[in-house]
């Protein structure tokens, strides 16, 4: 795809790619604006700032601006804007994460388009407390209707029949699959002697923490030989800790931290099996990063995770609660034969996606080139 004449994009997302938090949303987003850069784009992005954050900072050549926390940066944009300090663009991306920004009610003459990753639904109350939850629920699919004469863009196919339940047309709404960066091991790095069980996520309930731990308990009763591996960052300091005391296993669970690239994509090669339970997703990057090692992955059948797991192909997908991923884990873990299938027909999945691709296919959409 040939470069174009200088365009303007600015993104409007609760987080950038270095927030502590920061998830594969953000991810995406930022590997598709460095393809839109190479385009002859030039990016700004809007974001929440946290401690000792730098308050303006340029990440691979990406402007980035922040303000407040990703609880009130909306409404510091939305000041900031009107007080001028905002130049104007060509395109404008509203993020959707609970809450967008609102932008088609005071932005002019700019092209917006929405960016959702997932609808929350009940998402809602995992995150917040009761009251915020119900209102957040109840107004969410009211906001997102405010956009319908808006275009969307989105990850996963299960997204767009979300929006289309709500009352976003069919015909507004663009899918673009998030890509992958592979990190290859070193050929010496097999899958460990034992059965090992991987959970690469942000540790929170709604990420399913407390299922796999849960169910762990009974894995381990019935082989001691069983490793539960978790790496990610914790969305409340000491939930972990909590739940490990809870279920009697602070000293069966190896815990990393929040890991390096690299040593992401060592464990995975490592791991027999990727475990998945979140809530729901956007897409469900980790699984093809996984499938990228030859790790099968149970998830969860919810949105995103339904486009990102082929069921009984590159791994499972399962009833969402415990029962169903002891189930699924415990399926894997016994049949080798099956296993090997998966992780073959895994690592020809993730060949299938690139940012490269991901991030011509936005500028594409938002270009209209």
């Amino acid at each position: 795809m040939k470069k174009h004449n200088k365009v303007s994009i600015r993104i409007l997302n609760w987080r950038d790619v270095k927030h502590p938090l920061a998830g594969g949303a953000e991810l995406s987003l930022h590997e598709q604006a460095k393809v839109w850069m190479k385009m002859g784009a030039e990016v700004s992005w809007y974001s929440a700032s946290w401690k000792n954050a730098k308050k303006n900072e340029i990440v691979d050549g990406v402007r980035v601006f922040r303000m407040g926390n990703q609880f009130t940066v909306h409404f510091l944009f939305l000041a900031r804007y009107f007080i001028h300090k905002v130049p104007k663009v060509d395109v404008c991306i509203d993020s959707f994460h609970f809450i967008p920004y609102f932008s088609p009610f005071y932005i002019k003459k700019e092209k917006i388009y929405a960016l959702i990753n997932e609808v929350a639904g009940d998402l809602w109350y995992y995150n917040s407390p009761k009251p915020v939850a119900f209102i957040g629920k109840v107004m969410e699919p009211i906001i997102i209707r405010a956009y319908k004469k808006i275009p969307f863009i989105t990850a996963s196919n299960s997204t767009v029949q979300e929006l289309v339940r709500i009352g976003i047309p069919h015909g507004h709404i663009s899918t673009v699959y998030h890509g992958v960066t592979v990190y290859n091991p070193k050929k010496n790095i097999v899958k460990e002697a034992d059965p090992t069980i991987l959970f690469v996520n942000r540790i929170s309930q709604d990420k399913g923490i407390e299922d796999i731990l849960k169910i762990f308990t009974q894995l381990h009763k019935s082989n001691k030989r069983i490793q539960l591996w978790i790496a990610g960052k914790e969305e409340n300091e000491g939930l972990l800790r909590e739940l490990l005391q809870k279920y009697n296993i602070q000293k069966k669970v190896q815990y990393f931290g929040f890991v390096s690239e690299s040593q992401k994509f060592n464990l995975m090669k490592r791991a027999w099996i990727l475990v998945h339970p979140s809530r729901k997703e956007g897409w469900g990057l980790t699984v093809i990063e996984a499938a990228s090692q030859g790790t099968p992955s149970v998830g969860y059948d919810v949105e995103g995770l339904r486009d990102s797991i082929q069921n009984e192909k590159t791994g499972l997908l399962v009833t969402s609660n415990s029962e169903g991923l002891l189930s699924g884990i415990q399926k894997l873990l016994s049949d080798s034969t099956l296993r090997g299938t998966l992780a073959k027909n895994a690592i020809v999945w993730s060949q299938k996606f690139s940012w490269k691709n991901a991030g011509e296919k936005s500028w594409k959409i938002i270009y209209g080139s």
